[in-house]
């Protein structure tokens, strides 16, 4: 077990996602250390790469340690700034780059930002669409627009089904409602009568009860809601309504929200807009 926190920057000349998920990425085969993120976007000139590498030196004399810099910086002369401090600086961009310009056999723009550039552009559009889509379709709220679904996913109260839908929206463009399956809709383990027109763009979230219940006492602590009576009642009415239905459904106990919408375009075969 490591006795301190390693430090661990992610420099960029943009927002820094891209920095943040590869290096958060390679983190997680390191189980036994304890890291303090420090997300250092829009690094764009050098009094911002001299900031940084101020902010990089002190961390490596606080901890002891020097700390772990993920960049993804393509200007040469700043990223030389970065590798000259007390860092460990690894930068995606030209460990990757120089072997894609040889398979390619043409070089690249080194341009600034491009990872997720272009707010004009079609993509962009289709998925400020489908984020406003998912909103106002969250949670059973509004129905009215369902025929512009892509999916409409299901399942009991608190089963990941708001943070899937925006992921969905957000990341791959796809137009995702939810509906809550309430205890009323469970009585004869036959789907809403509202949701039968679409049964063909339905799909299940389920969850292990106990972890239910954990999540929805963090949200109404000791009540009927967030009994494990009730949590186990409501995930087995609901799972034998989809199989009845023949409506596909995953587990998302142990699922992030990255894997759940994964799966769920794997299993649905739904493709993405951008």
């Amino acid at each position: 077990m490591s006795e301190a926190k390693r430090t661990v920057f992610f420099i960029s000349d943009g927002t820094g996602i891209t920095a943040e998920m590869m290096g958060k990425s390679l983190l997680t085969q390191f189980e036994d250390v304890e890291f303090h993120r420090v997300l250092t976007p829009f690094v764009k000139d050098q009094d911002r790469a001299r900031h940084a590498v101020d902010e990089i030196n002190l961390a490596a004399d606080r901890d002891g340690h020097p700390p772990i810099v993920f960049s993804t910086l393509v200007n040469d002369d700043l990223e030389e700034i970065i590798q000259n401090s007390n860092g460990v600086v690894l930068n995606f961009f030209s460990s990757f780059l120089k072997p894609l310009e040889n398979a390619l056999g043409v070089a690249s723009s080194h341009s600034v930002g491009k990872s997720h550039s272009g707010s004009s552009s079609d993509q962009y559009l289709n998925r400020i669409d489908a984020v406003n889509y998912a909103l106002e379709n969250d949670d059973g709220h509004s129905i009215k627009n369902y025929d512009e679904a892509e999916i409409i996913l299901v399942g009991v109260s608190r089963s990941g089904k708001t943070p899937s839908s925006l992921y969905l929206a957000l990341q791959f463009g796809i137009k995702a409602a939810n509906y809550p399956i309430t205890e009323e809709d469970m009585e004869d383990r036959v789907l809403p009568k509202i949701l039968q027109p679409y049964k063909h763009k339905l799909f299940g979230l389920t969850i292990d009860a106990e972890r239910l219940s954990a999540i929805r006492n963090a949200r109404r602590a000791n009540s009927r809601y967030s009994s494990i009576t009730r949590c186990e009642d409501e995930v087995r009415n609901v799972e034998a309504m989809l199989r009845k239905a023949s409506i596909p459904f995953i587990d998302t106990t142990d699922a992030s929200v990255e894997e759940i919408s994964t799966q769920i375009l794997l299993k649905t075969g739904l493709k993405r807009h951008n």
